[in-house]
């Protein structure tokens, strides 16, 4: 099960809406089979794992890491691909919860004599599979925010000036984190002030996310790198109904998505109502670069999940801009506390991976 998890992982950022499962079939002590969920989410992880193993997988135990479907869609259903293959016995991490399959997969499978267990390595795989069992559970996407800073907490000089602020080696590892999220977002005021193209770079032919960008009147400007480049790497827009018409018409001619949502009491985009929107699109992770606003608005109202910190041996002092805008906080004791999950030295910088414990899905 650990090796399917494994397999699982390379998935993430590229199968949404679906999960990212992984597949490994055992047979006489021997890895006869194995397959993750491929790009686009098809095809699922048992169908790759059968169609290597062919006749081995007679007799064999199937060790996946998400119950294996139990509907007709696009794709006959895993279950019963796996009961017609003749396995004998299907290990399984999670239940699957979309109300399409949520216990009959395993009903079909034990139905059809094959013996099922359940609940092998479930922490692993909820950690996993975070972002799909969000969007089924509550309907909102896994958000990671990233925040790349000095060691007392700045992200720009007084002037505005931050690049860099990190060195190469954690400028790349930015890439791969972005590689593993469906999209990355950032705030208007860090697309106008940065005018980034928010893709992943200098890793080969990597498939590149989403751009986001959380505008409630539209103002980034249509000439930008985003939307020069929107009909090549997607861009969605969302914004309130304070956009004009007229900036609506020039994103659309870009080739940009326009998501109206609701406007939060300050005028900005509501913060809940964006994701839930990008969730009921069928996003499940979204990484957040940005800026101080923006972040402060997805803490306020508790949507972050993990905080990935990339901390440079640099000081700017005071009259920097810092990394996060006003929590509203009182007391210390409403301070959201946070877990680490990861450090390591990325070059002259440190980077590490806290989980918000307000989060339901934190293991």
């Amino acid at each position: 099960m650990a090796h399917a998890l494994r397999l699982a992982a390379r998935g993430l950022g590229a199968v949404w809406p679906n999960p990212a499962v992984g597949c490994v079939l055992v047979r006489d002590g021997l890895i006869v089979g194995r397959g993750w969920t491929q790009p686009g989410g098809r095809p699922h992880a048992e169908t790759g794992a059968l169609a290597q193993a062919g006749a081995l997988a007679q007799g064999a135990t199937a060790y996946v890491t998400l119950e294996p479907c139990a509907h007709h869609g696009q794709t006959p259903p895993c279950a019963e691909g796996l009961i017609a293959a003749r396995v004998a016995r299907v290990v399984t991490a999670l239940t699957d919860p979309d109300p399409r399959v949520a216990g009959r997969g395993h009903a079909m499978l034990r139905a059809a004599g094959i013996a099922v267990t359940e609940g092998v390595l479930a922490a692993e795989a909820s950690r996993i599979n975070a972002g799909f069992l969000k969007r089924i559970s509550r309907n909102l996407p896994f958000v990671t925010l990233k925040l790349a800073t000095t060691l007392d907490g700045r992200i720009a000089t007084a002037t505005g000036e931050s690049r860099w602020i990190t060195g190469p080696a954690a400028r790349r590892h930015t890439h791969l984190l972005r590689l593993t999220h469906d999209a990355v977002m950032v705030g208007a005021g860090t697309a106008r002030a940065d005018d980034p193209d928010l893709t992943v770079r200098d890793l080969g032919a990597a498939r590149q996310p989403l751009r986001i960008v959380l505008d409630s009147r539209l103002s980034h400007a249509p000439t930008s790198r985003l939307g020069q480049t929107a009909r090549q790497t997607p861009v969605w827009m969302v914004h309130t109904a304070a956009a004009s018409q007229t900036a609506r018409a020039a994103w659309t001619a870009t080739g940009a998505t326009l998501i109206e949502v609701a406007t939060a009491p300050g005028g900005e985009v509501d913060p809940t109502a964006a994701l839930q929107a990008l969730a009921g699109r069928g996003l499940t992770r979204i990484l957040c670069e940005g800026g101080g606003q923006l972040a402060a608005s997805l803490i306020r109202a508790r949507l972050i999940d993990d905080l990935a910190t990339y901390h440079a041996g640099a000081l700017i002092g005071a009259d920097g801009r810092p990394a996060l805008g006003a929590l509203g906080l009182k007391t210390l004791a409403e301070a959201p506390r946070l877990v680490l999950r990861d450090s390591q030295t990325l070059g002259g910088d440190a980077f590490a991976l806290w989980s918000c414990v307000f989060s339901e899905l934190q293991g």
